[in-house]
């Protein structure tokens, strides 16, 4: 069948580098596009369908919530609320005790920040070279690269940004105003970069002898994608403000800040018209439930693995490096990227970039060996038939 793009390309803010496919269903690790065309999905909603698309317990769960109540605003308790606040305190340490609902991950980042704020009475924060936070002011601020940042100049003050994975590089730029250290355990747009496990234990102890809040930025890493619950939980260490957002809804919206007892802040500070609405609430209920029985963090472990040794083994000479944890993949190039990204997705396999010669693969959970051999396979091909006499 043939399909409109112009309603959208017309009317639209051109904000996004579209591609031409329209994505009308999904179901796990697949998609299909007006055409009936099929697609192995490892953009996932920029890792938002982590359960995979469009899962039965989470759509019978919207569904049965829909018929109920949709909305409730933050001056009335809610039941939905309150089952996923129970199941937030199940899955995370127990220090992390406090819960602020919003709907994006930049919302959880600006929460973070003002939380910082209103806790320590300081004012600036450091954030790390490659890091990316978000859109909003607040958290494009603590975002370091410049073509996100330029035209919206100037910024809120007090931000500064420092090398990734190096602590003496940071430790320089503290100083008595430092609110908070805000930094991504795997860094995603960035790159797919990973933290050195003893930089993230200096940082923590740095914070703690400077009375510096430690804000880990697990929007992308959180709720099993890289083998674990949180990515945090690879280094041993306890930040004192978590964000996540994109897997905890199975798509819908909705940003979670999470915090230690040490963050104390009054009423009527800060707040969310649509932040834990009772659709959102019991979606991310129906998520977590869902990667607790299912073990999907475990599987991420288990496919992650095979997918970076199976990568590893292609030595082809274009690739450069392989690097990654749990389903948080990148594939570093030597050439550009986005006309393999396209390529790709002509072959059948949707894939983002994450700078500007670097593949990422975010695939649900739940998607298969062989679908995973079959990712493989036409990235080898399409490589080695491109480039190989480059």
């Amino acid at each position: 069948m043939h399909y409109d793009f112009s309603w959208e390309k017309n009317h639209e803010f051109p904000c996004y580098p579209k591609r031409d496919l329209a994505l009308i269903r999904g179901k796990k690790s697949v998609v299909w596009d007006q055409d009936g065309k099929k697609y192995i999905d490892c953009v996932s909603g920029h890792g938002t369908a982590f359960v995979g698309h469009c899962h039965p317990r989470v759509y019978k769960a919207v569904r049965r919530q829909s018929q109920n109540l949709i909305t409730c605003p933050g001056i009335f308790y809610n039941d939905q609320r309150k089952i996923l606040i129970k199941k937030l305190t199940e899955i995370s340490p127990p220090y992390l005790k406090q819960f602020y609902f919003s709907n994006s991950g930049a919302e959880s980042i600006e929460a973070a920040i003002k939380f910082a704020r209103l806790a320590t009475g300081k004012s600036e924060f450091i954030s790390a070279f490659r890091g990316f936070h978000g859109r909003t002011l607040g958290a494009l601020s603590a975002t370091h690269n410049p073509k996100y940042r330029q035209d919206f100049l100037p910024l809120l003050p007090g931000f500064t940004h420092v090398p990734y994975n190096k602590v003496d590089k940071l430790a320089d730029l503290v100083t008595e105003n430092t609110a908070g250290i805000i930094l991504e355990p795997v860094q995603g747009e960035g790159g797919v970069h990973i933290a050195d496990p003893l930089y993230l234990k200096k940082v923590e102890q740095l914070c703690r002898e400077q009375d510096i809040l430690l804000i880990m930025d697990e929007i992308q890493t959180g709720l099993g994608r890289t083998g674990k619950m949180f990515a945090f939980q690879h280094f041993d260490i306890k930040p004192d403000i978590v964000c996540l957002a994109k897997s905890i809804a199975g798509g819908l919206p909705l940003g979670v800040t999470m915090g230690t007892d040490r963050i104390s802040i009054k009423t009527g500070k800060h707040g969310s018209t649509f932040g834990g609405n009772p659709l959102s609430c019991t979606a991310a209920s129906a998520v977590i439930h869902t990667i607790q029985e299912q073990r999907l963090d475990k599987a991420a472990a288990r496919k992650g693995s095979y997918f970076l040794a199976k990568l590893k083994e292609l030595r082809l000479p274009v690739i450069k490096e392989v690097r990654g944890i749990g389903l948080m993949i990148g594939i570093e190039i030597r050439v550009k990227v986005k006309p393999v990204i396209l390529a790709l997705m002509e072959k059948g396999v949707l894939a983002l970039p994450a700078g500007p010669n670097i593949i990422r693969l975010l695939p649900p959970a739940v998607i298969t060996y062989k679908e995973i051999d079959r990712v493989i396979e036409t990235i080898s091909n399409l490589l080695y038939s491109t480039y190989s006499q480059k």
